[in-house]
C-alpha cells in the first residue's frame, strides 16, 4: 500500500478523487506518524485526534458523494501555536497565557482551511511568542531536527517544519517575522514561503507589526501554491490585507524560469560567511536555473545590514506583547525574551521612527533592484542546523539569533515574498536551503521558480525518518 505519510497534498487529493484511499486513512496515518515522532522530535503542543477523525469521516462522505467542499477537503494539516484554532488553546509557547480562555475563533488563514474541508490534526511548537530563530520554550521544551535530533529544527516555526518533514501532515501554517518559516524549512529540508505582507491576512494583529507574515510550510512548491490559493484572500478583520490575487497560483507554476532575470548573491557582497557545503549546493542549483533558461548574473543588492533597525522594531514588539504581564508572569518568561523586552521598553518613539526610516530606504533600494532583476537568489541560511537547545551556535560569538540569520530578516523589513527551497545536504546529511526573493506582489514568480527546481530534480521532497519511528 502507498505510504500515505509520504504523499504531498496534491497527490493525496488525486487519490481521494480516484478512490485509491480516503481522508480517514490519510488522517489516521498522519496522527499515527505524529504520535510516533513526538517523543523524539517534540513537534506538537497538542494533537486533536478525535476532532480530526470526525472531520475526516465527514470529508470521506463528501468525496463518496462526489461533492468535495473545497480545494483541500480531507487533507491533514497542522497549525503553529501562534495562530488561533477554534476549540483549542493557543498558548504561544508561554506559561503566561491562560489556557482557560474562550478560544472560539479561527485566525483568517485557519478559517479558510476550515471552509475548504482541511482536517486539523494538531498545534505545533513555537518559542515563546515566536521571538527567536530556534524552537524551544519554557512551556513545551526543545523541538529537535528530524534529520538529527541532537540538532535544532530552527524556528520559530520549528514544530511545523519537523511535522511536515516527518510526514505528520503534508501542510502546515507557520508565521515569519524575521525568517521563521524559512529558517526551519532550510534546517529541516522542506519548502516554505513568506508571502508578500498582507497576502495572507492575520488576526489578531501581531505585536511585531508589519514584520509578521503567515505562510505555508509544505513538502514542495506545488503544495504551497495550492495552500496559497486557499489562504491568500482578504479577511475583514485585517485592515492591511491585500485584495484577492489575479488568478490561482497553481495555474502559474508551469511557466518555468526561461527568460527570467536572476540575480545571484552568494554572500550579500561579502557581508556573510557561508559554510562551504551550503555555498556549493546553492551555486549548483543556480547553475541549473541557468541551464533551464534563466539569465543569471552574479551580483549583490545595494544593502547594508539593517540588523540594528530590525532589533529596534523586533525588541519593541516583544516589549509590547508582554506589556500586560505582572512581575510573577514575567519571571516565567524565557530569559532571552525577558532581556529583549527590557531593551525594547527603553526605545523612544524617535528610535522607532528612525528604524522605520531605515526600513523605508531598504524597501526603496530593493524596489529599484527588482526593476533590473525578477528574482534574487541567496542561501537561506549560511549554515546547517546546529545543536538543539541554544539560541546561537556555541563558539559563534553571536549574541542573538539575528547574528546567524542575515539572509532572512531584511526581507521581512521590505515585505517581499521569499521562499526556502531544499537543494541538498552537507556532509552530515543536514539539509541546505536556497532562498528565492521577488518584488512585492510577485509571489507567483517565487513559486514558479521553486517549482522549476523541483521539476528539474534539484529540490527534493524527500521525507526524513527519525530513529524512533
Amino acid at each position: 500500500m502507498t505510504e500515505l505519510t509520504e504523499l504531498t497534498a496534491v497527490r493525496l487529493l488525486d487519490g481521494y478523487r480516484e478512490g485509491e484511499w480516503s481522508p480517514v486513512e490519510a488522517t489516521r496515518a498522519a496522527l499515527e506518524r505524529a504520535e510516533a515522532i513526538q517523543p523524539e522530535v517534540n513537534a506538537f503542543v497538542r494533537l486533536t485526534a478525535e476532532d480530526a477523525l470526525e472531520r475526516a469521516r465527514e470529508s470521506e462522505e463528501r468525496w463518496r458523494r462526489g461533492e468535495p467542499r473545497g480545494l483541500l477537503d480531507g487533507v491533514p494539516v497542522t497549525v503553529k501555536d501562534i495562530l488561533l484554532l477554534r476549540g483549542a488553546p493557543t498558548l504561544r509557547g508561554s506559561r503566561a497565557v491562560d489556557p482557560a480562555g474562550r478560544w472560539d475563533e479561527d485566525a483568517p488563514s485557519v478559517a479558510r482551511l476550515r471552509e475548504h474541508g482541511a482536517v486539523f490534526i494538531g498545534k505545533t511548537t513555537t518559542p515563546e511568542y515566536g521571538w527567536k530563530g530556534v524552537t524551544d520554550s519554557p512551556l513545551s521544551g526543545v523541538t529537535r531536527n528530524p534529520h538529527d535530533p541532537s540538532r535544532t529544527a530552527g524556528g520559530s516555526s520549528g514544530g511545523s517544519a519537523a511535522a511536515v518533514a516527518l510526514g505528520a501532515g503534508p501542510l502546515s501554517l507557520g508565521t515569519d517575522g524575521g525568517g521563521s518559516v524559512r529558517i526551519p524549512a532550510s534546517f529541516c529540508g522542506i519548502f516554505a514561503l513568506k508571502p508578500t505582507y498582507g497576502r495572507v491576512p492575520l488576526y489578531p494583529a501581531s505585536a511585531f507589526g508589519t514584520l509578521a507574515h503567515v505562510g505555508p510550510m509544505t513538502r514542495d512548491a506545488a503544495d504551497a501554491a495550492l495552500l496559497m490559493d486557499v489562504i491568500g484572500h482578504p479577511d475583514s478583520r485585517d485592515w492591511s490585507a491585500l485584495t484577492a490575487p489575479a488568478g490561482p497560483y497553481m495555474d502559474g507554476l508551469a511557466g518555468g524560469v526561461r527568460g527570467l532575470r536572476v540575480a545571484y548573491s552568494p554572500s550579500l557582497g561579502g557581508q556573510v560567511a557561508v559554510q562551504p557545503a551550503v555555498a556549493g549546493a546553492v551555486r549548483r542549483a543556480v547553475e541549473r536555473l541557468a541551464e533551464l533558461g534563466a539569465y543569471v548574473t552574479e551580483t549583490d543588492p545595494d544593502l547594508t545590514d539593517p540588523v540594528e533597525a530590525f532589533h529596534t522594531l523586533w525588541f519593541s514588539g516583544a516589549a509590547r506583547v508582554t506589556q500586560h504581564l505582572g512581575p510573577k508572569q514575567r519571571e516565567s518568561l524565557d530569559p532571552g525574551l525577558r532581556e529583549i523586552c527590557a531593551r525594547g521598553a527603553r526605545y523612544s518613539a524617535l528610535d522607532y521612527l528612525a528604524a522605520v526610516d531605515v526600513r523605508m530606504d531598504l524597501g526603496h533600494r530593493m524596489g529599484r533592484f527588482h526593476d533590473a532583476y525578477d528574482l534574487l537568489v541567496t542561501p537561506t541560511m549560511p549554515l546547517t542546523a546546529f545543536e538543539a537547545g541554544v539560541e546561537v551556535p556555541k563558539g559563534s560569538g553571536h549574541r542573538r539569533w539575528t547574528g546567524w540569520t542575515p539572509f532572512t530578516y531584511p526581507f521581512n523589513m521590505t515585505q517581499q515574498p521569499a521562499a526556502s527551497v531544499p537543494v541538498g545536504v552537507d556532509g552530515d546529511g543536514l539539509p541546505i536551503g536556497l532562498q528565492l526573493v521577488a518584488a512585492r506582489h510577485r509571489d507567483d514568480l517565487v513559486l514558479r521558480a521553486a517549482h522549476a527546481l523541483y521539476e528539474a530534480g534539484v529540490a527534493s521532497a524527500g521525507r526524513a525518518t527519525p530513529s524512533g519511528s
